[in-house]
């Protein structure tokens, strides 16, 4: 099997596949797999070809690092902004514990972090809202989203229009 490292050249990647290696399949004694290379590397349409072809997006090599990892690491905005639109996992954590935002800072890509964490604070707010419990009290007590008060206000008073227009053709 053909070994590559993360500065290889794109041509060299398709090598991989000329050898019979699976699309999940660990290139390497250390797990990575080809999107790890790919992301490594920063060779977004490598990547993208690998997603569509059914990589995962989540597979952890010996150092518990995902291709979101090494796309953070390698500063490549294009290939996390890849990952994260194929679902993969953007709080999942390297063996160190760290996400592949926290690798991003800690390699001086600031831009790439940014985007990193705008997507997880999307991520969070949506599945807040989601519960219909976004909102806290001062006092750390969840109450319900107001929009969500609203709507049940409306209906509520739709409801009790209906019932006195009902009441006044009875009586």
């Amino acid at each position: 099997m053909l070994m590559l490292d993360c500065s290889s050249e794109s041509g060299s990647f398709s090598n991989l596949f000329e050898t019979g290696t699976g699309v999940n399949a660990p290139a390497d004694a250390s797990g990575q797999s080809p999107a790890h290379l790919a992301a490594c590397g920063g060779e977004a349409f490598f990547l993208l070809w690998q997603l569509q072809t059914g990589a995962n997006l989540n597979q952890q090599d010996c150092l518990g690092e995902a291709p979101i990892h090494k796309a953070a690491k390698a500063g490549s905005l294009e290939c996390l902004a890849l990952l994260v639109a194929g679902d993969a996992k953007i709080d999942l954590c390297n063996n160190s514990g760290q996400t592949a935002a926290d690798l991003a800072l800690d390699y001086g890509f600031l831009e790439c972090a940014k985007f990193l964490r705008t997507i997880q604070h999307t991520q969070t707010m949506k599945l807040r809202g989601q519960s219909g419990y976004s909102l806290s009290d001062r006092h750390g007590l969840q109450r319900e989203d107001p929009t969500a008060q609203k709507q049940e206000s409306e209906t509520s008073r739709s409801i009790n229009r209906k019932r006195r227009r009902s009441d006044d053709l009875v009586s």
